[in-house]
């Protein structure tokens, strides 16, 4: 069924009364208000980790400029919202997925009141942060399978471009050749948990918090795309130029934060998953040493390759016209904030795939090599583990190991986040065969 986000997405960007945020005069009180998302925990470096551990105010404080600062945090369930509060005057700073930086600069340049890209928080370079689920005992078990069946999903998300370029690539028409409902990611869990919707193509930490907690399984994995999505911050123009050092503070806090999750990443987990009521195990998925996310502030170009690419997605769906990307992306102040440790943060690779367990009571994981040490680690301490996470054979992607799909390849034991392409490997190599997780923990043992 063809349906019409724009007004939606219209509606909820419609510009508010505008007043001032950080815009105090000369008043020797400042408020930068900063816009975040609790719950989009590949933000949490801009957002839920970086409020919890003090450090911009930390920044702000040895500014000395004769200023008094203070941080006014406002928690959203989307982007959309942010925007719209930034185009009215009243957010400063704001993060959200690559599609909804998009939006946020075609809003900004259409009312008057330009926003600029000035760093990423958490990225994937395949595309594995967006996945598409059904329910457990759902008969789907392949993309094609989802012609003439519902989908929900947010549009304007980066999970709805997830959503279209895939069906895209399996012959299906995104328009018409599902039923799109257009509901944010809780109502989507709940219409799927509820049977009134067959799939749901989420962003994080939704298709992993659904299949933890056994409402769901994958049906596709983003990362098949093999295309990069990322989350990002962006600022006011007006703002930036006004208050440079202030944004540069919050550069300097967030790559703290950064190194904070990276050399923490256990405890960072667990603070994330205090603040949000996320279980840590789901937060430690995404985020983990090895996780499906990637922390950095630098602006990868490939990351603004992606967002180019990302443009006709929204042009098709009506949502924006053409955005020019180059004029949207503003590094020089995260350049300005690291000095000359940008450089190194702009050639940083993501950590190399591996497994991993989480004893229980234990502060750190352990890291194996192969799918095959984790299972026999979990297998031998079957009653101590808080959770395992292997990662797609495929294409990298972590996930739960008692959730993923298994094939046995002779004496190998590898696992796959979503059927379709453990089949398309058991195709390809004569011999391999799909088995059950008990089976592999037994092979394993």
């Amino acid at each position: 069924m063809k349906h019409k986000p724009v007004i939606a997405v219209l509606l909820l960007l419609a510009p508010l009364a505008a007043c001032g945020s950080a815009q105090a005069g000369d008043s020797s009180t400042v408020t930068v208000t900063v816009g975040y998302q609790s719950k989009t925990i590949n933000t949490v470096t801009a957002g839920t980790l970086l409020r919890s551990l003090g450090y911009f105010e930390k920044q702000l404080n040895s500014l000395h400029d004769g200023k008094t600062y203070k941080v006014d945090w406002q928690d959203y369930a989307t982007g959309a919202p942010i925007t719209a509060q930034m185009t009215a005057g009243k957010i400063d700073i704001g993060s959200m997925g690559d599609f909804p930086l998009l939006i946020n600069a075609a809003r900004g340049k259409q009312l008057g009141k330009p926003t600029r890209l000035v760093s990423v928080t958490g990225y994937n370079l395949r595309g594995g942060l967006n996945t598409i689920v059904t329910s457990p005992d759902s008969k789907l078990a392949a993309l094609s399978d989802l012609k003439g069946k519902k989908v929900s999903t947010s549009v304007g998300s980066a999970a709805d471009g997830t959503l279209v370029r895939a069906l895209q690539r399996a012959g299906i028409d995104p328009d018409k050749g599902i039923e799109k409902l257009n509901q944010q990611p809780a109502v989507g869990a709940s219409a799927l948990t509820a049977g009134s919707t067959d799939a749901l193509s989420q962003f994080v930490a939704w298709p992993g918090l659904l299949t933890f907690q056994g409402k769901a399984k994958a049906l596709y994995d983003g990362a098949e795309l093999d295309l990069p999505t990322f989350h990002g911050v962006t600022a006011r123009e007006d703002f930036a130029e006004q208050r440079p050092a202030v944004l540069e503070a919050f550069l300097k806090a967030q790559a703290e934060a950064t190194d904070y999750l990276n050399d923490h990443p256990v405890a960072a987990a667990e603070s994330v998953a205090k603040a949000t009521g996320l279980p840590a195990e789901v937060v430690y998925l995404y985020n983990g040493a090895h996780g499906i996310a990637t922390f950095d502030p630098a602006v990868k170009p490939q990351l603004v390759s992606a967002l180019k690419q990302d443009v006709s997605v929204l042009k098709a769906a009506k949502l924006t016209g053409d955005i020019d990307v180059d004029s949207f992306v503003d590094d020089q102040y995260v350049k300005k904030a690291l000095g000359s440790g940008y450089a190194k943060r702009l050639a940083a690779a993501p950590a190399a795939s591996a497994g991993e367990v989480w004893p229980k009571g234990a502060t750190e994981t352990q890291s194996f090599k192969t799918p095959a040490e984790v299972l026999k680690y979990v297998s031998a301490h079957k009653d101590g583990i808080r959770a395992a996470y292997v990662p797609d054979a495929t294409t990298g992607t972590l996930w739960f190991a008692d959730k993923a799909v298994w094939v046995a390849d002779g004496s190998r034991l590898l696992p796959f986040v979503a059927p379709e392409t453990a089949r398309a490997y058991v195709a390809a190599h004569g011999g391999a065969r799909v088995v059950t997780y008990a089976d592999a923990l037994e092979q394993a043992s």
